[in-house]
């Protein structure tokens, strides 16, 4: 069976002399680099595993260093390259918090009507919070900021959001 992989961030630029490289995390809980044994990195279509030598995390940054990778310019060939766990792997998040990839594909509907309003099909991260894109019915594509008091349900078990103000969709 073919493991199903979970992007958790992607590679940055090398830090230091030693092949130790950032990350740029898709996730808010940074501790969760922090016990990594294996890492898999995507290489076009295909994964390739690496044993994680050490993580750590400076200044709110994730930085890690793979085996087999010695110096900056061993590094630099993996910036940019997608950073995934397998799925079995993942940290249980706290209640009310979600995985961006149980969230992209869901049906959103508005909460006054229920009707079908769109899919999410992309998770923006902004400082103040993060932002859905939804794709309407009609094929254009709206932002839709994510915060408690627009988002009324969801279930990523049946991919569906309810949401509040669907006036911002204008369709």
């Amino acid at each position: 069976m073919t493991p199903r992989y979970v992007s958790v961030g992607k590679l940055g630029r090398p830090r230091g002399v030693h092949g130790e490289i950032w990350i740029t995390p898709d996730t808010d809980f940074l501790e969760r680099f922090a016990d990594l044994k294996l890492i898999y990195l995507r290489n076009r279509a295909e994964w390739e595993e690496f044993k994680v030598i050490s993580s750590r995390v400076i200044s709110n940054r994730p930085a890690i260093r793979l085996e087999g990778i010695k110096t900056p310019e061993d590094a630099s060939r993996l910036t940019n390259r997608e950073l995934a766990v397998i799925a079995e792997d993942i940290v249980e998040l706290p209640s009310n918090t979600y995985y961006q990839f149980d969230l992209v594909g869901c049906k959103v509907y508005d909460d006054e009507k229920g009707e079908l309003l769109g899919e999410l099909v992309d998770i923006h991260h902004y400082p103040a919070n993060d932002v859905y894109v939804i794709r309407g019915v009609h094929g254009r594509e709206v932002l839709y900021p994510a915060v408690k008091q627009f988002i009324k349900t969801v279930d990523v078990e049946n991919k569906r959001l309810v949401v509040a103000e669907a006036g911002l969709f204008g369709e």
